[in-house]
């Protein structure tokens, strides 16, 4: 569900959103669309081979790991990682110059923080909760040896 959002977000904004901001609720929050060749507040934008690289690495220990998730909760927050990688994982795949270097689409965007998507709002809130089922010690799956 995460990837479909993220996916029909960004045609949207693509049809529909330049690069002059539009303001929703005046200067708090705009839509604007940028591409990011990079990770968060640009950071890495000539890393675009080593970030999707990393974003398959991690896609493929969520799926390995996520096979013996019981907990709901758990399995919650993976999904919202897989959706947001795979979100920004397929813009780098699939848009120019394509090859795992794509540029990220990018179109939200609030006061002293980077133009980001619904694939990032994704992966930050499964970093939240993540933190917070471990903080909590809330077991990942009914045996705890399988984790």
């Amino acid at each position: 569900m995460v990837f479909a959002l993220d996916y029909s977000t960004k045609t949207l904004a693509l049809n529909y959103l330049t690069t002059q901001p539009k303001q929703i609720l005046g200067t708090f929050l705009q839509l604007r669309l940028t591409f990011n060749s990079g990770a968060a507040f640009s950071l890495a934008s000539s890393g675009t081979i080593f970030l999707s690289s990393f974003a398959i690495i991690v896609s493929a220990a969520i799926f390995y790991y996520g096979r013996k998730v019981t907990s709901k909760r758990w399995a919650f927050a993976l999904g919202l990682a897989l959706g947001g990688i795979f979100g920004n994982l397929s813009d780098r795949i699939f848009r120019p110059p394509g090859a795992l270097q794509g540029e990220v689409v990018d179109w939200i965007q609030l006061p002293n923080w980077p133009v980001f998507n619904v694939a990032d709002m994704a992966v930050v809130s499964a970093a939240f909760v993540v933190s917070y089922l471990s903080w909590k010690n809330v077991p990942f799956s009914k045996n705890r040896d399988d984790s």
